[in-house]
């Protein structure tokens, strides 16, 4: 029986009507309606909401300083997962305290604090920046998002917790941890609705990428329940890569579109691949991620399933995985070019995170046809390919999404808080640690997985010393990860109080569509099109001389 089509089918009918929804409103019940989210988002709340300010950007300076601390929480935990994997008991001595993890509980709550805690916060909190900014208004409740970051930071406590003991005193530690998360994203969402109900402008499209990422979560989530498709091994599977299709790969594109297009000062390159973006993000399956669903399993309470596809499902889930690689090329090439325009990388000081945000873009690609390999194999029941998944997961989480969705951060934060980074040196140091022992430190790793593949196939009966020398060089190595998100996250803390204030010109509304272009010279309205103009963009003649120059007094 096929399970992936009609799920998916009862997934984009709710994005269907969600987005007629936001365009069309509820009609006579449109002001009952907000009057009613608003009251829920502050007034309800009662005294907890005078604990926090409402000061513009305070929520999402909030959200993503909680971020930043996740990330260097996540690469401390996969660190010492990654180590115990060749050394079972370097952390023997904590027995005494009671505390006595194996390598997978620590790569298990690593990814929790790394997706959940440093990606999804990060993503969030330059939402409420961009969000607001594109639609030419105020976030709607500003109080409550800076109380929900608090609130969705206990739920991933949570979840790092049930990572080590699923059950405490007879509760489901996990799903307590879900469940606190669900209300902070309902919040969220409730929120970021509001804002685009009073917009005053037409939304850019990065704005909608945003959106249909915090919806397609719960719409996910939902799908699969109405479609029975919960209990079966493929069902969990689909809504584990669906959640990643919405929430964070539309999400991360969204914010970090926005970003390489300030950082840089360059128009975007195309909205059309923009569109792309969007709407192949939506109808398509994103291969990245693990082949094993467990997270999506424990987090929604469900009886673990294994994977046993029909052929259908076989087919269809491998095209919608192929299919999803255009609007993976699309928003890759979309970024580069749109940085690439002043040629700004490294060297810019004056916009942190773009060197981030182009490492994250040059790996996406290639990581995501990985996927596409590992996860096809693993649907159609093979499992060839079953001994890099692990380790594939790891290295798109720490070389695409947390570059990313880091970069973006690095740039929104200063606009949120008013101040620079505290050194620019030392955001050049902790890009270089943190990619360079990402990517090198998990491809040693694969290369060890790679080993072990091959002797478990040749029938070998003793272990090569190489894998073990493999894991103990990839563990070391990923280390530069550890110090550099350590670096990223006291720079820009120690920015908040000592950093450089930003200068108190005006800046442009968005480079999305300039509102002037400059004529030098004889050009075609093509071309002017192409730079990102719209009918509303000013064309202002600028005169040239061709009188030699002088020499400049200095």
């Amino acid at each position: 029986m096929s399970e992936i089509i009609p799920t998916l089918a009862i997934f984009w009918l709710l994005m269907v009507v969600s987005f007629i929804l936001m365009k069309r409103g509820l009609s006579i019940f449109n002001d009952v309606a907000k009057g009613m989210v608003m009251f829920m988002l502050e007034k309800a709340l009662g005294p907890a909401i005078d604990f926090v300010q409402g000061k513009p950007g305070s929520a999402s300076r909030t959200w993503i300083m909680h971020g930043m601390i996740w990330a260097m929480l996540a690469s401390i935990l996969t660190f010492a997962g990654l180590w115990l994997s060749h050394d079972s008991t370097a952390l023997h001595s904590l027995g005494a305290w009671g505390y006595s993890p194996d390598s997978h509980e620590l790569m298990y709550a690593g990814r929790f604090a790394a997706l959940f805690g440093a990606v999804g916060m990060m993503v969030i909190g330059a939402g409420l920046h961009v969000v607001p900014t594109l639609s030419g208004t105020n976030l709607a409740s500003e109080s409550n998002a800076t109380l929900v970051s608090g609130l969705w930071t206990l739920s991933v406590l949570i979840l790092v917790i049930g990572a080590h003991a699923k059950e405490i005193l007879g509760v489901d530690i996990i799903v307590l941890g879900t469940a606190l998360q669900i209300l902070a994203m309902t919040a969220i969402i409730l929120n970021q609705l509001l804002t685009i109900s009073n917009a005053t402008r037409p939304i850019a499209i990065p704005g909608w990428l945003i959106i249909f990422g915090l919806i397609g979560n719960p719409l996910a989530v939902v799908s699969v329940f109405l479609s029975g498709a919960y209990g079966t091994g493929v069902g969990q599977w689909l809504v584990y890569h669906m959640i990643g299709g919405t929430f964070f790969f539309c999400g991360i594109a969204g914010v970090s579109l926005y970003a390489s297009s300030m950082g840089s000062g360059n128009p975007l390159w195309s909205r059309t691949l923009v569109g792309f973006t969007l709407f192949g993000a939506l109808i398509s399956i994103n291969p990245m991620g693990s082949t094993d669903p467990s997270m999506a399993v424990d987090m929604l309470g469900l009886e673990a399933s294994e994977i046993s596809s029909s052929t259908q499902d076989h087919i269809s889930g491998s095209f919608l995985m192929a299919l999803a690689m255009i609007p993976v090329i699309a928003y890759s090439s979309n970024l580069l070019v749109t940085l690439r325009g002043t040629d700004a990388f490294v060297e810019n000081a004056d916009s942190p995170g773009i060197a981030e945000m182009n490492m994250g873009a040059w790996m996406l690609i290639p990581i995501a046809i990985g996927s596409l390999f590992v996860q096809t194999d693993a649907l159609g029941g093979a499992g060839e390919l079953s001994g890099i998944s692990q380790t594939l997961d790891l290295l798109s989480l720490w070389a695409v999404l947390m570059p990313l969705s880091l970069g973006t951060a690095l740039y929104v934060f200063p606009q949120v808080s008013g101040r620079k980074v505290l050194s620019v040196s030392r955001s050049r140091a902790a890009f270089w640690l943190m990619s360079g022992g990402a990517v090198a430190g998990l491809t040693f790793t694969i290369m060890a997985d790679l080993n072990d593949m091959a002797l478990i196939e040749s029938l070998a009966e003793n272990p090569s010393s190489i894998t073990e020398e493999l894991r103990i060089l990839g563990s070391v190595t990923f280390y530069g990860t550890v110090l550099g998100s350590i670096f990223h996250c006291t720079n820009l803390i120690s920015g908040q109080f000592r950093g450089e204030k930003l200068s108190e010109e005006v800046e442009s509304s968005t480079s999305l569509s300039p509102h002037t272009y400059e004529l030098t010279s004889s050009t075609s309205v093509r071309r002017i099109l192409a730079s990102g103009a719209t009918l509303d963009t000013e064309v202002i003649p600028v005169s040239q001389s061709e009188e030699a120059g002088s020499a400049t007094e200095l």
